[in-house]
């Protein structure tokens, strides 16, 4: 049988032609590099990237075993169950390729797309990841001038962080001041004494997201590489 692939040569000829051996040669050689880089993809890749929004936990229908739509096995997200079906059943065979459904949203492809297609979940609230916040050593830690403990303490909602202090009345309270960590009771104190809104704190991701926008990290690495210059002491200069 006669084929346009590039591997016909093999069944039309008794030795591959040149062409072919330059084929496999390029595919075989290794990809060579000296250095690699990764970084978290952005929100507005990762929609890019995505097929549709996942809002519900649920996977499979208990009594149609279909998977539920909007959940972790949407068929309108994610692709098809069945290849060249769509969901309702509307739309069958492969006539209909890439065709959405105007019932079930489903497109009227391959069900292997389902190995492929990504969906994304729009949080509620932020969280940290990992790699910035308990790596050694910690990105956020180092830009906030805060200790692995203290940053647990607020991304687990054990105690607040002083965003802003409102009015002079707390300011001359000894200790608090901006990125102080404030137990839930002192807070409470502070708030009976100088009312709702003297004090500005937060818990969480939200808040180390809020302490990090109001950096500025031109002003900052200048004022480093200058204290740097005068700095003899070498853990200093590493930290």
């Amino acid at each position: 049988m006669l084929t346009d692939r590039p591997f016909g040569s093999l069944i039309r000829e008794d030795k591959p032609t040149k062409d072919l051996w330059g084929i496999l040669d390029r595919h075989a050689k290794p990809i060579t590099f000296d250095a690699i880089r990764i970084k978290l993809a952005s929100p507005e890749k990762i929609r890019g990237w995505s097929h549709g929004e996942v809002k519900k936990p649920e996977t499979i229908n208990y009594r149609t075993f279909k998977p539920e739509r909007d959940g972790l096995f949407c068929a309108r997200i994610f692709g098809p169950t069945k290849d060249y079906e769509c969901a309702c059943g509307k739309y069958k065979r492969m006539k209909f390729a890439g065709v959405v459904c105007d019932k079930c949203g489903v497109e009227v492809t391959r069900a292997r797309v389902r190995r492929e297609r990504m969906g994304h979940i729009e949080l509620a609230s932020p969280v940290s990841h990992v790699w910035f916040f308990k790596g050694l050593p910690s990105r956020i830690g180092q830009l906030l001038d805060m200790s692995l403990r203290e940053l647990e303490k607020i991304l687990y909602f054990e105690e607040y962080v002083v965003l802003e202090s409102t009015i002079e009345a707390v300011a001359k309270v000894p200790g608090v001041k901006k990125k102080d960590l404030v137990s839930v009771d002192k807070v409470r104190k502070l708030q009976e004494e100088h009312g709702a809104n003297a004090l500005k704190v937060g818990m969480g991701a939200e808040a180390i997201r809020e302490l990090l926008r109001d950096m500025d990290l031109d002003s900052l690495a200048r004022d480093l590489r200058a204290q740097m210059l005068g700095e003899t002491s070498v853990q200093k200069r590493k930290k």
